[in-house]
C-alpha cells in the first residue's frame, strides 16, 4: 500500500515539475516574443526610409575603415557621396581581393578591414572547384550574419504570433570547421558552422542536435546523426537548410521511423527556413512530407559574404532587403554584364522586372564585390527581391537569356500536369554542329518520372517559351534552335557527381544552369 501510494506521489510530482518545466518555456518564448517586436519596429523605420539608411550605413564603413592599407590606397576620407565612392573605387570580384585576403589570413593587420580577421567562410560556390576564403569580421559576424538570423524570426514571429521556436526545439543543418594550416590562428569553415559557433547562449537550449554533431565534417556521418536525433524528438517546430540536403534527411528520418511523412514525427512542426536555390521545384516534395496547410515556408538569403534579405510576407513573393545588417548594395543591369568595365547603379535607380547582378560592399572588408549572383526587385517600396539566379549559372549560347528562375518554373509548371516529380537537374547547350541548329540538354533526376517522357519534354519546351520570350523567339518555327532534349538519370547520379567533387554537405548546391557542357559531361560520365 504504502509502495503504490509513494508511486502515486512520484507521479503526481512528475507532472507537476513538468507543468512548471512547460510555464518557464512559454514565459522565455513570450519573452523573446517582445524582444522581436521591438526589433520589428526597428526594421520598419529602416524599410521607411532605405536610401538614407544605406549612405548612412557606407559613410560608417568608410570612416571605420578609412586607416586601412585599402582605405588609404583608395582615399577614403576624401569620398563624400555615393557617385565618388562608385568613381574612387572599381567593381572586383575574388580575384581581384584574393591578394589581400591572403595576406590577412596569414595574420596581417588593416588591410581591408581594422584590425585582424581571424574567420572566413569558405565558399561553396559551384561554379568554380577551387575555395574561396570570406572574410567574416566580428562586426560582419555579430551586424550581418547573426543579426540576419534575429531578423528573420523577428519577421516570422510578427506574422506568427502563436510561434514556439523558443517553447520548443530547432534543428541545425550546418556544414565543418577547421584550421587554417599556413596560420593555425585563423579558422576557416562554412559560413551556417562559423554562425552555430558564435549562437548566443541564450539560444542553445533551444535547438538540437548537439553542436559537436552539428560541426561534424564527414557530411554522411552528420546526416545519419542528425537523423537519429530527429527520429527521437517529437518538439521540432523549425528546421533550415538547403532543400537538397533537407530532403535527403528527411527521407534518411522517415526509413528510421517508419512513419508515413514528417508530421507524424514532428506533430507540431511550424516553419521551413530555406535559402541557396530555388523552392520551387522542391514545393511538391515537401508537400508530401508535411500534408496540410500547418506547415510555413519562409525563404532567406544568406550567403558566405552576408545575409542579405528574408521573406517578410509568407504568402507574397519576394525578401525584404535588409538596409542596415553592415552591407551597402549596388546593382549591374543585365544588358551591361558582358562588358569590361560595367556600370553599377545605386539602390535609388533600380526597377522591377529586371535582372540585375549584385554588387556589395560590407563590414568585413569586401568593397564593391560581385559575388555572383544575380536578383530582381518585385517591390520597391519597400525594397524586395528574388534570387534569379548566378551571373556564371545562365544559358545564352543564341541568344535566349535563360536563367535559372526561368527553367525552375518552367519545370515546376510542367510537373504540375503531368504528377510528375523532380529531384535535381541542370541544364547546357548543345552547339552547333554543321548544318545542325543548337538546342538546350536537360540532364533530370526523376523522383517519379512522368509516364510519357516525350510529352513531358514537349510540355517543358512549351513553358519555357511562355515564361521566355527570347527563349520563345529563338524557338519560332524551330529556325533558329531546336526543341530541348531530356537524359533522365537514375537515382542518386546527382549525389555521386557532388560526393566526387568533394561537395557533399548542407551548403553545397547542384549549378542549375551553365553556358557550357562542362557539368553535363561529367554527370553524363556517371551512367
Amino acid at each position: 500500500m504504502g509502495l503504490a501510494l509513494c508511486k502515486i506521489e512520484s507521479r503526481h510530482l512528475s507532472s507537476k515539475i513538468e507543468l512548471v518545466v512547460l510555464d518557464m518555456r512559454n514565459q522565455v518564448n513570450q519573452l523573446f516574443h517582445r524582444i522581436y517586436g521591438l526589433r520589428y519596429r526597428i526594421l520598419q523605420a529602416y524599410a521607411e526610409a532605405p536610401l538614407r539608411t544605406q549612405e548612412s550605413l557606407l559613410r560608417n564603413m568608410l570612416l571605420y575603415a578609412s586607416d586601412t592599407e585599402w582605405g588609404q590606397n583608395h582615399y577614403f576620407y576624401d569620398i563624400r557621396n555615393l557617385d565618388e565612392y562608385a568613381q574612387a573605387l572599381p567593381l572586383t570580384d575574388y580575384e581581384g581581393l584574393k591578394p589581400a585576403i591572403q595576406r590577412m589570413m596569414h595574420g596581417e593587420s588593416d588591410v581591408l578591414w581594422p584590425g585582424k580577421v581571424q574567420w572566413y567562410s569558405k565558399s561553396s560556390g559551384t561554379t568554380n572547384d577551387k575555395s574561396k576564403y570570406i572574410p567574416v569580421s566580428s562586426e560582419n559576424l555579430r551586424k550581418c550574419h547573426i543579426r540576419g538570423t534575429w531578423d528573420t524570426m523577428t519577421l516570422y514571429y510578427h506574422q506568427r504570433p502563436q510561434a514556439t521556436m523558443f517553447a520548443d526545439k530547432s534543428m541545425l543543418m550546418g556544414g565543418s570547421l577547421n584550421t587554417y594550416e599556413p596560420y593555425p590562428k585563423t579558422r576557416i569553415g562554412d559560413v551556417s558552422a562559423i554562425m552555430i559557433e558564435h549562437m548566443p547562449r541564450i539560444a542553445r537550449p533551444f535547438f538540437i542536435p548537439d553542436f559537436e554533431t552539428a560541426l561534424l565534417p564527414n557530411w554522411e556521418e552528420k546526416l545519419e546523426k542528425l537523423a537519429l536525433a530527429g527520429a527521437n524528438e517529437p518538439n521540432v517546430v523549425m528546421i533550415g537548410g538547403v532543400p537538397t540536403w533537407t530532403v535527403v534527411l528527411f527521407r534518411r528520418i522517415l526509413e528510421i521511423t517508419g512513419k508515413s511523412h514528417m508530421l507524424e514525427v514532428w506533430p507540431r512542426f511550424q516553419v521551413y527556413i530555406h535559402g541557396g536555390v530555388s523552392f520551387t521545384p522542391y514545393r511538391k516534395q515537401f508537400a508530401a512530407f508535411f500534408p496540410g496547410e500547418q506547415v510555413d515556408y519562409q525563404e532567406i538569403y544568406n550567403a558566405s559574404e552576408g545575409y542579405f534579405a528574408v521573406q517578410d510576407q509568407l504568402d507574397g513573393e519576394g525578401m525584404l532587403l535588409l538596409l542596415n545588417n553592415g552591407i551597402y548594395y549596388e546593382f549591374i543591369p543585365m544588358s551591361e554584364w558582358e562588358n569590361a568595365q560595367p556600370s553599377a547603379i545605386p539602390l535609388s535607380q533600380v526597377e522591377t522586372g529586371r535582372h540585375y547582378a549584385l554588387v556589395i560592399s560590407t563590414n568585413s572588408g569586401l568593397w564593391r564585390y560581385l559575388p555572383g549572383d544575380t536578383v530582381m526587385f518585385t517591390s520597391l517600396a519597400p525594397y524586395r527581391i528574388k534570387v534569379t539566379g548566378r551571373t556564371k549559372q545562365f544559358v545564352n549560347a543564341f541568344g535566349e537569356e535563360v536563367m535559372v528562375d526561368n527553367t525552375d518554373k518552367a519545370l515546376a509548371q510542367t510537373c504540375a500536369l503531368t504528377d510528375a516529380e523532380v529531384r535535381e537537374y541542370t541544364v547546357a547547350p548543345v552547339f552547333f554542329e554543321g548544318s545542325e541548329r543548337g538546342r538546350h540538354q536537360w540532364i533530370i533526376e526523376f523522383v517519379k518520372e512522368p509516364n510519357d517522357l516525350l510529352a513531358f519534354t514537349r510540355l517543358l519546351d512549351h513553358h519555357l517559351q511562355k515564361i521566355n520570350s527570347d527563349y520563345e523567339a529563338k524557338r519560332h518555327l524551330d529556325l533558329a534552335m531546336l526543341p530541348l532534349s531530356i537524359q533522365a538519370v537514375p537515382s542518386g547520379t546527382f549525389h555521386k557527381w557532388m560526393r566526387a567533387k568533394g561537395k557533399l554537405g548542407g551548403q553545397n548546391k547542384v549549378p542549375r544552369l551553365a553556358n557550357h557542357r562542362e557539368y553535363v559531361e561529367e554527370i553524363l560520365g556517371y551512367l
